[in-house]
């Protein structure tokens, strides 16, 4: 049999660095739109996006701010759009999936359970801050509870099930796919599923290729085909878990959202080098890359002709 494809997803902006950790995160309308485009132009067939506010950087999660690049990626570009529905920590899940109901993408995240969260030790790397949200944001990180309760995943489903929007259903901790597995039975997710493994968030389960093995041979157990899967390792872990992903069957995802790094001490200068780098790393290993209509087919997807934006 033919190996499947690799699909590299590039998170472009997230919700967990600020400006001042680097100056290539972007956070208007224009950059997050042309470095959307330029990482898809490197190989990235599935781009996950968030909002910030155009004027300090910070996490936003209202659809104008969103509104001010979709449209623009897509008569760029024909890489599918993949929405958060994380948001702020701080944030309900009726205004979480709030742009997700308005653009109607293609994808959307769907976190899988409620965790600590928090990356409050970046606070102690910076002297100074180039926004005044930004530290207290950052410390206070320590407080935060991501919510993800069994209520909230079912209004979620339940709101956007109409939309036939594809989920990438983030795991954070091998726990999250039996809250998935149950999910199921329910009837709230139909296969096949398209599961991330999310490693090295603080809170959440370490970036140990051991942890990657146990959180696949898990998932095996429970969906059998019926599922996808990539790998997001966060931080230092971001190239060396997704090449192993990649060389156990698996998608990947890196981007500035999850690492803000090239290498070893060395910041990346824009998510398409992030995403060059990887491909370089999986076609040098014997894979093939996705092209973007190949992930629709690998991930199910409804197809770029059926989004409002």
């Amino acid at each position: 049999m033919a190996r499947q494809k690799t699909v590299i997803t590039c998170a472009i902006t997230g919700a967990i660095h600020t400006p001042t950790m680097s100056d290539a995160l972007p956070y208007t309308a224009d950059d997050i739109a042309s470095q959307a485009l330029a990482a898809a132009e490197a190989g990235a067939s599935v781009l996950h996006l968030h909002a910030r506010n155009p004027e300090n950087g910070a996490v936003s999660i209202d659809p104008d701010n969103f509104a001010a690049f979709l449209p623009r990626i897509k008569q760029a570009t024909d890489a599918v759009v993949n929405l958060s529905t994380g948001g702020s920590l701080t944030n309900t899940i009726d205004e979480r999936i709030a742009p997700a109901l308005k653009f109607s993408p293609e994808m959307c995240s769907m976190n899988m359970g409620s965790m600590n969260f928090s990356f409050h030790p970046l606070a102690k790397r910076y002297d100074e801050f180039k926004f005044d949200w930004e530290k207290a944001y950052i410390e206070n990180s320590d407080t935060y509870i991501f919510r993800n309760t069994f209520a909230d995943i079912q209004n979620a489903a339940n709101q956007l099930a109409p939309h036939d929007i594809k989920f990438e259903h983030e795991c954070y901790d091998v726990g999250h796919l039996y809250n998935l597995k149950f999910c199921m039975d329910i009837g709230l997710f139909k296969a096949p599923i398209f599961i991330q493994f999310i490693f090295g968030i603080l809170g959440g389960i370490g970036p140990e290729v051991d942890n990657l093995i146990f959180m696949k041979r898990t998932a095996d157990r429970l969906f059998g085909d019926n599922y996808r899967w990539s790998v997001l390792g966060a931080g230092g872990s971001q190239m060396s878990l997704a090449t192993t992903a990649s060389q156990m069957g698996g998608n990947v995802r890196v981007g500035l959202e999850d690492s803000l790094f090239i290498s070893r001490g060395k910041l990346a200068e824009s998510n398409a080098q992030q995403v060059a780098k990887i491909r370089r790393i999986v076609e040098d290993l014997g894979c093939e890359v996705a092209s973007p209509d190949e992930a629709r087919e690998i991930l199910a997807l409804k197809g770029g002709d059926r989004v409002n934006f």
